[in-house]
């Protein structure tokens, strides 16, 4: 009758097989959710593996039966209305305005708005019953034709749900962006009379679209970097801040993940290119609420500077990236990146580095981090400044020379950079000494 959607699947795999969670808690909470649903034949083949000792509750029998009627009944209430839709000289009379529309389909085939609301009802009906493709449809064509602002943003989730459910990323972008724009330029509802209710009502709208598009942009070929054009404008960027700041996980690692590609990429934008500056000031900012290894991981590197607790991090970051449903899968390529981002900040206050210490800095063995940092410099335009020696088994800075404007800018950077470094070793030895002194000595007293 039904079946669970592939994501689901997915998400109780990453639970189990990361023993994040015991089996028996993961297919209880399969229970739970299909059983509110209309997907009766999948609720009782979990019912069965969690109590095989037990008989199958009649209320499911009653369900069933309940589903099959109601499916058929509002199956045929939207089949009249696709039946004067789906016709050749209907498809062309409608034009972009929705009332016109109504008035020529009532005029001319007696349907009215409440019985295009069928085809979304049916639309809803099919979502709980597992049907993700036949729900994105019905609810597409409601939206086309309906007038009703509530119910056609209502269908915008639904349709986004559905194109989620059955892995249509590119189409499920779409809808993403369209729904976006829907939220964005609705400043108030037409239930709601005072902009306090709207606005709040709008950072909820936001929040949720927020979490849903995790799914589409870490799935989507461009999604890392549409991530950060839309979580680092102004607007989506308040809203983290304001209601989910653990959302800042997901910006950290799409910034990470788009450093090594935006370096050499001219095509990036400069939001993009410049989104690790742009990342760390948000993550100095909202420390006081929330934190985690990958966010610590750029405040020790970028702040700090303190190379040996950015490796630290790093090990930390590399089990929370692996365990996280949606970064999962770009454990690897995150490593690969950071490593990236610890060598380029290296390199840019040494002008002669030990292979073997800055391999110590990246969590690798020697012989590893020789050959990752062979392959870095061959990849990215460090090699037109880095030179390896292996007889020494040092990397030579050797920056070229820079007009005299451009050498005052750098040598500036450079003094500001290497003073922050200064000043941060500094510090942590003075605040040490601190605490020391702060802590009573045993029999003082």
């Amino acid at each position: 009758m039904a079946r669970i959607p592939a994501v689901f699947c997915a998400f109780w795999r990453v639970g189990v097989d990361s023993s994040l969670f015991p089996v028996e808690q993961v297919q209880a909470a399969q229970y739970e959710l299909a059983k509110g649903t209309n997907m009766v034949d999948y609720a009782v083949s979990l019912f069965e593996q969690l109590h095989p000792d037990e008989e199958i509750p009649e209320e499911f029998s009653g369900k069933r039966e309940r589903a099959v009627s109601t499916n058929e009944r509002l199956q045929l209430e939207a089949q009249a209305v696709l039946d004067v839709i789906e016709k050749p000289d209907v498809a062309q009379a409608l034009r972009q305005d929705k009332n016109q529309n109504l008035q020529y389909l009532k005029a001319n085939h007696g349907l009215t708005l409440e019985q295009i609301t069928a085809l979304y009802n049916f639309g809803q009906f099919q979502y709980t019953y597992g049907n993700y493709s036949g729900a994105a449809d019905y609810l597409y064509h409601f939206r086309v034709l309906s007038t009703d602002n509530d119910l056609n943003t209502s269908a915008h989730w639904g349709k986004l749900a559905s194109d989620i459910l059955t892995g249509k990323w590119e189409t499920a972008l779409e809808e993403l962006n369209t729904l976006r724009d829907v939220i964005d330029s609705r400043s108030s509802s037409s239930a709601l009379t005072s902009t306090e209710s709207a606005s709040l009502t709008q950072l909820h709208s936001r929040t949720w679209i927020v979490h849903w598009s995790l799914f589409v942009y870490f799935n989507h070929p461009q999604g890392r970097t549409l991530l950060l054009e839309t979580f680092l404008s102004p607007t989506y960027l308040n809203t983290i801040q304001t209601s989910c700041p653990w959302i800042l996980r997901y910006i950290a690692t799409a910034a990470v993940l788009s450093r090594k590609s935006a370096a050499g990429n001219t095509n990036a934008s400069s939001r993009v290119r410049h989104s690790i500056r742009e990342v760390v000031k948000v993550i100095q900012t909202e420390e006081y609420q929330y934190q985690d290894p990958v966010t610590s991981f750029l405040k020790e590197l970028y702040v700090e500077f303190d190379f040996e607790a950015a490796q630290r991090e790093l090990a930390l970051a590399e089990r929370v990236v692996g365990d996280d449903f949606f970064l999962g899968e770009f454990r690897e390529e995150f490593l690969d990146n950071a490593r990236y981002l610890i060598s380029e900040a290296y390199c840019r206050i040494h002008q002669r580095i030990d292979i073997a210490d800055l391999s110590e800095r990246l969590n690798l063995s020697r012989d590893e981090g020789e050959k990752w940092i062979v392959n870095l410099i061959r990849e990215t335009r460090m090699g037109a400044e880095a030179k390896i020696d292996l007889e020494k088994n040092v990397i030579e800075i050797h920056r070229s020379p820079l007009p005299v404007y451009q050498s005052v800018i750098e040598k500036t950077r450079g003094l500001a950079f290497r003073t922050q470094a200064l000043g941060a070793g500094m510090l942590q030895p003075h605040q040490g000494a601190e605490q020391n002194q702060a802590q009573p000595v045993e029999g003082a007293r």
